[in-house]
């Protein structure tokens, strides 16, 4: 007797390189919209509008497509083998969340994706479509449902064979599989991801405020980041892993598989002062194939400024100096905030009544008067 289908996908998805396949049906409950539309009234989304336009197709898959009967998702292991909360401890040198630390998992996943999904539909003869983060699908809910995981009180997937550091592949079909049952949550009383968070942006269990979010923060959101969250940053210049990475279930992780999501050595622990160096194309040039790359040199260096100031390195001071002429304003804001932690107060004044009248940019000015 033949294998089900079911099990010739699992087959094939562990020869593509993903550690996991779960299926569920097509429909989300009214419950998790609900969740969703509450976390945007409250302003839980901060500056991602694309949250809110599209509330009502991200409410269900089959909202998104009417043909859809399964959800097919999948999980990809990154698990580090660099120790993620040891590297907060150099403060002259930048970290990377560690899935932007190889290349990208876009391209990495969509590729096998679509291997996997193009044979399914051939053994069906029923239409397919797959997803990467880059549809209004909460990937989450649905993979809490397939029994791939449950989310945690940090709001992201935790698996009791995989822990935290792993990523979410979709596949919708119109064919009628068979589906797996939901895990149920295994947080317990543990509140050590809540605990970690620099800049509390959990207001409550389960919730994220995404406009606290260094993650947020240090990708999505574009101009000036504010003074409050700052000094929490540390050195952390494009994402953060903090909840991930203290979650215990990670205890129960196994290697990451796929050789293109490793970390590349030279951004595990990349030099401050090399990084604030950066022009437009040795950012593109360094971050090329990487998800760091869609941020643009501008947001990045910004962020790698705000890392120079908590540095307490006096050596990058240099760094700093030359960004005060810089084209980019969220670039020269931090520089001047970087230099107004780095500088004596005597120096930073003499500073500022040299440059600040010269500063076109309002926003900028106020940099100078600390």
């Amino acid at each position: 007797m033949a294998p089900s289908i079911e099990t010739q996908l699992r087959q094939r998805a562990g020869d593509l390189g993903f550690c996991e396949l779960r299926i569920t049906g097509s429909t989300l409950p009214a419950e998790t919209g609900h969740r969703l539309r509450e976390a945007v009234g409250d302003g839980f989304h901060a500056g991602m509008e694309w949250l809110e336009t599209t509330l009502d197709r991200r409410s269900s898959p089959d909202a998104m497509w009417e043909g859809a009967r399964s959800c097919i998702m999948l999980a990809m292991s990154y698990t580090p083998e660099v120790d993620v909360m040891a590297r907060l401890q150099d403060r002259s040198t930048g970290v990377i969340s560690t899935y932007a630390l190889g290349r990208d998992y876009h391209d990495v996943i969509k590729g096998r994706l679509k291997t996997l999904a193009g044979w399914l539909a051939a053994q069906t003869a029923q239409d397919v479509k797959v997803f990467v983060d880059t549809a209004p699908l909460m990937e989450k809910p649905l993979a809490h449902r397939a029994g791939l995981g449950w989310q945690g009180k940090h709001t992201n997937l935790v698996s009791r064979e995989h822990g935290s550091w792993f990523f979410l592949g979709a596949i919708l079909s119109a064919a009628e599989l068979t589906y797996d049952e939901a895990e149920v949550d295994h947080c317990g009383s543990c509140t050590s991801c809540l605990d970690v968070c620099p800049t509390r942006a959990f207001p409550a269990p389960y919730r994220l405020d995404a406009g606290r979010c260094i993650s947020y923060l240090t990708i999505e959101h574009k101009g000036h980041i504010e003074p409050e969250f700052r000094e929490a940053m540390g050195n952390r210049i494009y994402g953060c892993d903090d909840c991930l990475a203290v979650c215990p279930w990670n205890k129960f992780a196994g290697a990451a598989r796929e050789a293109k999501l490793a970390a590349r050595e030279d951004l595990v622990s990349p030099p401050l002062a090399d990084l604030a160096a950066l022009d437009d194309q040795g950012f593109r040039t360094l971050f090329s194939g990487s998800p760091v790359k869609r941020i643009g040199r501008d947001r990045f260096v910004r962020n790698v400024m705000i890392a120079v100031g908590n540095s307490g390195d006096v050596n990058l001071i240099p760094c700093a100096e030359k960004l005060l002429d810089d084209a980019s304003a969220e670039v020269r804001a931090m520089a001047i905030w970087a230099l107004s932690r780095l500088l004596s107060q005597g120096r930073f004044a003499q500073l500022a009544a040299a440059r600040r009248n010269g500063e076109p940019d309002q926003d900028v000015r106020r940099e100078w008067d600390v």
